[in-house]
């Protein structure tokens, strides 16, 4: 039994959804079940949409409509119009359409959660009538009936026993008769509720799948040949990894590789379940595996770049050293607003945290902290992490750059800088 995941990239259009249609045809005598991503860039523009309505501007129906469109584009180019699909896919849009008449839910996480999930019901709708119209027998599941979360919306934490138990009740019997296209990045809660499992989150589904029912592996299919040491879009000759142990892939990705989403390798490593990182443009190529017992070979550093980030300085208003019981309350309210530490650092007045910025909860945070202490940030700059760092690498990467905060270990450096000025 196999898992495969696709990501939005391998769905952005209908040459895509073609692509796919070819790979999965190579293994359609295997058990195996899809995980599919919304569709393209689908995932942002379904986020303006989301800030655009709780904010209660008028170009709410305007990125509504460009989504639709969007969609209706690869739909004609892939069905006749007199296809069912049309009438899925719009019966789908309408339920944002009831969430946007109505005046915003207090919880901005929880309105983003039922809007931005639209994405990947109306992707896997597509992909799975396209299977079936190329003569690949397919159902479509619809995953909240399946991974069940807690109420933490945009970070829905699995359920794990009740998740298991549903998985192997019902899709193993589902497999014997056909292949299964679900969605990624979604759960459901007891309430019947959407959650969202953090976002770039379909590889995590693919592993809870695939760690509940035993697969032989899980495969997520990328627009790169594997694993490479760094981003290419950033970065020049850039090397693929053959493998990589579990280790060093939670290693990567805790630093913010986005090749693979944070949660992914636990389950798998678990269950002991190979992790193959491919190309959907050259599937029958090797790609990078993880897997129990790899062995590690770095020709070059892993360069990890995260982009948008904000340095954050947190003193006591009374100058008075930061104390356990400081750091207690600082964390304490990082937990509360669901913003997570990327880098940090403390001295005797202050403590410095490097943060993704995400501008609802950096909001919330700083009406949090400004409480109770002094706070003083920059924004827009880069976190440059190294792994298995030389002082050349170290020394080309900083090139042209300010270094506002460093911090090197045995195996790596992390270093937030921005551009110098004039």
């Amino acid at each position: 039994m196999l898992v495969f995941k696709f990501g939005g990239a391998s769905v952005k259009d209908a040459d895509g959804i073609i692509n796919l249609a070819r790979v999965v045809k190579k293994f359609e005598r295997n058990e195996l079940l899809i995980v599919v991503s919304a569709m393209g860039k689908t995932t942002n523009a379904l986020e303006r949409l989301t800030k655009s309505y709780i904010n209660r501007e008028d170009n709410v129906q305007v990125i509504f409509e460009e989504i639709k469109n969007y969609h209706y584009t690869i739909l004609g180019q892939l069905f006749e119009h007199s296809d069912p699909i049309f009438d899925e896919v719009a019966n789908t849009f309408v339920e944002i359409d009831w969430i946007i008449e109505d005046d915003p839910h207090d919880d901005y996480d929880f309105t983003y959660d039922q809007v931005v999930s639209i994405g990947e019901m109306v992707s896997t709708r597509i992909v799975n009538a396209y299977l079936n119209k190329a003569g690949i027998k397919s159902s479509w599941l619809d995953v909240r009936g399946y991974i069940h979360t807690d109420n933490n919306y945009r970070e829905g934490n699995v359920l794990w026993d009740k998740t298991r138990a549903a998985i192997s009740r019902d899709i193993p019997v589902l497999l014997q008769k056909s292949i299964v296209v679900t969605q990624g990045f979604l759960g459901g809660t007891s309430e019947n509720f959407t959650t969202t499992l953090g976002r770039e989150g379909s590889d995590y589904t693919a592993s809870i799948f695939a760690a509940c029912l035993g697969a032989e592996s899980v495969t997520t299919w990328k627009d790169v040949p594997g694993i490479l040491n760094a981003d290419p879009k950033f970065f020049q000759d850039t090397v693929k990894f053959d493998e990589l142990s579990y280790a060093e892939a939670i290693e990567m990705t805790f630093y913010g590789a986005s090749v693979i989403h944070p949660k992914t390798i636990k389950p798998l490593q678990n269950a002991k379940i190979p992790l193959l990182v491919k190309s959907f443009n050259d599937p029958d190529a090797p790609g990078t595996i993880i897997k129990d017992g790899a062995v590690n070979q770095f020709p070059k550093p892993v360069i990890i770049l995260k982009q948008n980030q904000v340095l954050l300085s947190i003193s006591a208003k009374d100058y008075s050293f930061i104390s356990e019981n400081h750091l207690s309350a600082i964390f304490g309210l990082f937990a509360q607003k669901q913003v997570k530490v990327n880098m940090m650092q403390t001295s005797a007045l202050s403590f410095t945290v490097c943060l993704d910025f995400d501008e609802e909860r950096f909001k919330n945070l700083l009406l949090g902290l400004n409480e109770s202490f002094k706070v003083k940030y920059n924004d827009h700059l880069s976190l440059i992490t190294l792994r298995h760092y030389t002082a050349a690498s170290q020394n080309e990467l900083t090139t042209g750059k300010t270094i506002l905060l460093e911090q090197v270990s045995r195996n790596t450096v992390q270093l937030v800088t921005r551009i110098k000025s004039g």
